[in-house]
Parts: C-alpha cells; sequence; structure tokens
C-alpha cells in the first residue's frame, strides 16, 4: 500500500471492464434517467396532472395562481436533486479511477462533466415540441451539481482532518 497526505491509497492496478462497468454503470443509468426525463413525459403539463392534485389536497384553499408557483419549484427541485444524485456518481466513478489525473482532478472534471450533461439536455429538450430549452434551466442543473460536489469535497477535507488528528494522537499516546 502506498500512503500520499496519510491516506491509504491502493496501488495501480490493471482495471477491469467489470470494475469499469461498476463504477460508470450507474452514471450511464443517471444519464438515460435524465435524457427521458426531458421527454414529453415529464412536460410541465403531464407533471400538473400529478402534482397539482396531491397540492389541492393538501392545501384546499391555494389559488390557482400559487399552485403553478409551487409546482414550478417542485419541478425546479427536481432538476436539482437529480443533477446533484448525477455529481455524486460521477464524482464517485472519477476518485475511483485507475487514472491517477482523474482521481486527483474529481472535482474540476466532474463539474465539467455536470455543465455539459446540463447543456446537452437542454439542447435535447429545445427538440421536444412540450418543453422549452432555458439557460436558466442549465444554471439552476449546475448550482445542483456544484453544490452536491462542494459538499463532498468539504465532507472529505473533513474526514481526511479527522484521520490525521487521530495519526497524531496515536504518536503523542
Amino acid at each position: 500500500m502506498i500512503y500520499r497526505d496519510e491516506e491509504l491509497i491502493a496501488p495501480p492496478r490493471k482495471p477491469s471492464w467489470a470494475h469499469r462497468l461498476w463504477r460508470y454503470g450507474p452514471v450511464l443509468i443517471w444519464i438515460g434517467l435524465i435524457f427521458w426525463a426531458s421527454t414529453d413525459q415529464f412536460s410541465s403539463e403531464n407533471t400538473a396532472q400529478v402534482i397539482q392534485p396531491w397540492l389541492v389536497w393538501l392545501f384546499p384553499g391555494m389559488s390557482a395562481e400559487t399552485l403553478d408557483w409551487l409546482h414550478g419549484v417542485i419541478r425546479k427541485s427536481a432538476h436539482v436533486t437529480e443533477y446533484a444524485i448525477f455529481a455524486l456518481l460521477v464524482a464517485r466513478a472519477f476518485l475511483s479511477s485507475s487514472r491517477p489525473w482523474l482521481a486527483r482532478g474529481w472535482f474540476v472534471a466532474g463539474f465539467l462533466v455536470l455543465t455539459a450533461l446540463a447543456a446537452s439536455d437542454e439542447y435535447h429538450q429545445s427538440f421536444v415540441p412540450s418543453r422549452t430549452a432555458a439557460v436558466t434551466d442549465v444554471l439552476i442543473d449546475m448550482s445542483g451539481g456544484l453544490v452536491a460536489l462542494t459538499i463532498l469535497a468539504l465532507l472529505r477535507q473533513w474526514l481526511k482532518a479527522r484521520r490525521r488528528a487521530k495519526i497524531a494522537a496515536a504518536y503523542r499516546g
């Protein structure tokens, strides 16, 4: 085993297809789900038929304007959530990569992949008649992924500091 900054690193090994599939399979499946969610089936009109009856049931006195606004908030929250999950799946794949540059640069590489997917998803939506493509949606998607990547980076730093403190305490003790 190799230690880098008190972090245990597995020695380089020849990656197998099964290992790559384990890393990148969930990413590819999630990309498929994102593009499926960009079809007509998930247009605002179609999701309103599912979401708005629940909102009316929960809040019977809600005005039509508030109902439409809340439906929009729920839809945009779904964008943030789906791209946060995507970012975490990409980070998982890159952090366990056999390519050292990718494992070290997981944050930047993950954000670039996230940005490319968000832009291509909106481009895809521009061809779906019942959907609209908007730069603001790309920014919303990117923000969801960026928040997830930032939380993961902070968590990793905190865990690394904790490990260092435990090692230092063991040497003092």
